[in-house]
């Protein structure tokens, strides 16, 4: 008996192609194997710079050439991630949702504030200014007043990242609704498109990569708003957490505090960036290498 499987084209394909056969697994198991370079092509650069930052961090802990509650060996940092690892998920949280709430707000805000500014020459006059002068304003000196108004709740920490990463938002988005090719503008009022049709599909994603740009400068931010406003009054937080290890230098859970810290922006930021990737792929930034790192 003849144990040689025959393999019948399919007739959809295309002529000279055989599907289910070698030729098609080898195509799926390179473009897997391209994906894996390429994943690796634009990490091992970080990749490298944290194992190289890790090795100076131990050795200066390892030699003792800096006393241990200010710069803690990395085991340590470790120990304590894991023993405290209860507490440090709950006030990693607290902080976590303060920031997206602060972002989403601060994106929905600035970019209906843009939309205004950029339609209305008389708001643009008004408003403007104003927001620059907020801006210029230091965060950190509002914090207090937001205490004594909304208490030691989420709401001061949430108007704290607000303040922090609106202007960015407002700034990145009219700058993309104004870098519109005013020919296009023209072509959709002479086809008789109304405002909100030619916001709807040719300013609003047209503003799309310059408004990015600026949610993942905003998005960083307003991790810095939230923890600024734990550190003026809070119960909760990776801020307030950060002001009672240095109140009892535990170098330790500082270290490992700071490092969620980051981890929330960084992670952040890659949401910012995978939805950039998903709203517009069409983008010359988005062509070739996407993330960041890749640059």
């Amino acid at each position: 008996m003849s144990t040689t499987q025959e393999v019948r084209p399919d007739p959809a394909a295309p002529a000279g192609t055989v599907t289910g056969g070698p030729t098609a697994r080898a195509r799926a198991e390179t473009t897997l194997w391209g994906r894996v370079l390429h994943l690796f092509s634009i990490s091992w650069r970080p990749v490298a710079v944290l194992l190289a930052v890790f090795a100076v961090w131990w050795f200066v802990a390892w030699r003792e050439m800096v006393a241990p509650w200010l710069i803690p060996a990395p085991g340590a940092v470790w120990d304590t991630m894991i023993e405290d690892w209860a507490m440090l998920l709950e006030h990693t949280w607290v902080t976590t949702m303060e920031t997206i709430v602060g972002f989403v707000l601060a994106t929905v805000i600035g970019v209906a504030t843009a939309v205004v500014l950029v339609y209305s020459k008389t708001a643009e006059k008004s408003l403007y200014p104003l927001i620059l002068f907020a801006q210029v304003i230091p965060k950190i000196a509002i914090a207090p007043i937001l205490v004594v108004w909304f208490g030691f709740g989420m709401t001061p920490k949430i108007v704290l990242a607000v303040l922090i990463a609106f202007f960015p938002v407002v700034v990145s988005a009219v700058a993309g609704l104004r870098s519109v090719d005013p020919e296009l503008l023209e072509l959709s009022a002479t086809m008789g498109a109304s405002r909100w049709k030619t916001f709807r599909k040719i300013r609003f994603p047209g503003a799309l990569p310059q408004l990015m740009s600026g949610l993942k400068v905003a998005v960083t931010l307003a991790v810095v708003g939230a923890v600024v406003g734990e550190f003026v009054g809070a119960d909760a937080g990776l801020g307030y957490v950060l002001l009672l290890a240095s109140g009892n230098l535990d170098a330790p859970l500082l270290f490992a505090d700071l490092i969620l810290m980051s981890l929330i922006g960084v992670v952040l930021f890659v949401l910012v960036e995978l939805s950039e990737h998903i709203l517009i792929p069409w983008h010359a930034s988005r062509r070739g290498n996407l993330m960041l790192a890749a640059s």
